[in-house]
């Protein structure tokens, strides 16, 4: 083994850097083609339970290392631990780790510069957003493999269409980024070399929000979605009221009168 291949073996699996209230979370086992082990879904679930009550995080970048964005689960450590209780564990903590994406009061972005499939799709149609290279690709292979993306089939039923999410599951075919877009998967769909400046684009304006607001917005966002129209206007009607009577409302409403920038102290 060559110093180089062992040092990259000891890198951490999950990578964290924050600047100017973005915290990056970045994939790194390249060499597995960042599929989610039991050890990086632990690692990841430990960073979004760190960031969720950090106030100095504003907005959540998840990306990856590599040429591949996540393979999705880690099969050769499943096929190694062929047990019931072992995958019922597995498949609960990736779930845990999804609904946790989406419970954190920060916005999520997908970063993805690479194929993203199965539970890598999964993680990208969690998201609040998603950014993509024109080199990206997507899909759910499961059906080719004898196990049906079922999991991934839940945030995907949730951004697209019934008929597109089935050719999608049924098929497993590759989705290039811009059929993605088209489908909903995906926000925007860049250059390669311009991904970076899109994601920080779409970093930058969020943090120049109010922390408050977009967090009470993203709750309400899910929240709504499975109420049927009437408790879901009922429901909004009740939190539009509450969150005008917060002092960031007050700053906003009084900022856009006296034509000034606002000052956010997200409460």
């Amino acid at each position: 083994m060559t110093a180089t291949s062992e040092a990259k073996i000891n890198e951490p699996i999950l990578l964290r850097e924050d600047a100017h209230g973005v915290a990056t979370l970045t994939l790194n086992r390249p060499g597995a083609r960042n599929a989610l082990s039991r050890d990086m879904i632990g690692t990841m679930q430990a960073e979004l339970d760190a960031i969720r009550d950090d106030k100095s995080v504003r907005v959540v970048v998840i990306a990856a290392t590599g040429p591949a964005f996540c393979a999705g689960h880690d099969m050769k450590e499943l096929r190694a631990n062929p047990t019931q209780e072992y995958f019922d564990a597995t498949f609960k903590a990736s779930s845990t780790m999804m609904m946790s994406m989406i419970r954190l009061p920060q916005p999520v972005i997908a970063r993805v510069q690479g194929t993203a499939t199965a539970a890598g799709l999964q993680m990208v149609a969690t998201c609040d957003l998603a950014v993509a290279s024109s080199e990206a690709t997507f899909a759910t292979p499961g059906v080719n493999i004898g196990l049906f993306c079922s999991t991934p089939m839940v945030p995907l039923t949730r951004n697209v269409g019934r008929k597109a999410a089935m050719e999608m599951l049924l098929l497993g075919n590759d989705v290039p980024a811009e059929r993605a877009e088209e489908l909903g998967i995906v926000n925007r769909v860049v250059a390669p070399d311009a991904l970076d400046h899109a994601v920080a684009e779409i970093t930058a304006k969020i943090t120049s929000m109010s922390p408050l607001t977009c967090a009470i917005g993203k709750e309400a966002f899910y929240r709504q979605l499975d109420m049927d129209i009437e408790a879901a206007y009922a429901y909004a009607a009740d939190v539009m009221a509450r969150n005008m009577m917060a002092r960031d409302a007050e700053e906003g409403l009084d900022a856009f009168l006296e034509k000034r920038r606002p000052v956010w102290r997200g409460e």
